[in-house]
């Protein structure tokens, strides 16, 4: 075997070697991760009880009460807003940039967009608490405007650049022949594009909204910035609340490590971890079933 062909066998082994070793590598640290906050969380349980973390709203750690419902609703309700208004807002930039905008706008547009995934979040959270907030609280006559209601909206803008990439690249990626044969058939372009390539492009759109999901529910200081930080379940949209992410953040510098607080937050933790990997789970299975 020439030296030259040698060389090139030898790289394509060790190449292969170094890929499989930096898989096992990143394989580790995700198994050691769930395996270090599930071990921590779930270690909880052996001074709370499981039914009360649960179902009982009341978080008072220095009497021994560990109930996180009202921080698990918290995360669920503003997820929920956000994608309530980002994926509709964010479905219809897409189409708009994919199939009408003209080329001039959309070399404009689509940088403007990326822009904000790069804003950091505190500009998210400052933006809403000195503007967002005050409005609220002037308008729904709220005492103080912080609430679900304030995240759920912060949380919508911050998810529209998911939301807006991910539809947009589908859409682009549809063969020509579903709109020529649509509107050969004397179909209007709305109806083109409404019934023939929004459902074409379902399982990409659901990838978005999912990806957007995760991104919501695993924000944390913007969150914090404009939901009140309280404890108690939130009894409406413009009341004081809480999330795990918010809470997970505001107490963990103070509890002692090993602690049943302490460990009651990384239980918290584990379930942000969780939701995060069944969203992940959610994806493969929309981009498996867009190849089909």
């Amino acid at each position: 075997m020439p030296r030259s062909r040698s060389m090139v066998y030898f790289n394509d082994r060790l190449f292969r070697y170094l890929f499989i070793a930096s898989a096992v590598l990143v394989s580790l640290i995700i198994v050691s991760i769930i395996w270090f906050v599930g071990n921590q969380g779930l270690a909880t349980f052996h001074d709370a009880s499981l039914i009360e973390f649960f179902t009982s709203s009341i978080w008072n750690p220095s009497n021994g009460n560990y109930g996180a419902l009202s921080f698990i609703t918290g995360s669920l309700v503003s997820t929920l807003i956000a994608i309530l208004i980002g994926g509709p807002l964010g479905l219809a930039g897409a189409v708009f940039m994919a199939k009408i905008a003209p080329p001039w706008l959309r070399r404009i547009m689509r940088p403007a967009t990326d822009l904000f995934a790069g804003i950091p979040s505190v500009v998210y959270g400052y933006v809403g608490i000195t503007v967002l907030v005050n409005f609220i609280r002037e308008t729904t006559g709220s005492p103080t405007g912080f609430g679900l209601l304030a995240s759920g909206i912060v949380l919508s803008i911050m998810i529209l650049p998911t939301v807006i990439s991910i539809t947009e690249d589908t859409l682009r990626s549809l063969p020509a022949t579903y709109e020529e044969a649509s509107l050969a058939l004397g179909a209007t372009r709305w109806q083109t594009i409404w019934r023939v390539l929004v459902p074409a492009a379902s399982p990409g759109i659901l990838t978005a909204l999912i990806l957007a999901m995760a991104r919501a529910i695993g924000e944390t200081m913007a969150v914090q910035m404009v939901i009140g930080n309280s404890s108690q379940f939130p009894n409406s949209l413009i009341s004081p609340s809480s999330t795990l992410t918010s809470n997970i953040v505001m107490e963990m510098g103070n509890t002692p490590f090993g602690s049943t607080w302490n460990n009651a937050l990384f239980m918290m933790a584990l379930i942000l971890l969780l939701i995060s990997l069944v969203l992940i789970i959610l994806v493969r299975v929309a981009a498996k079933k867009g190849a089909e």
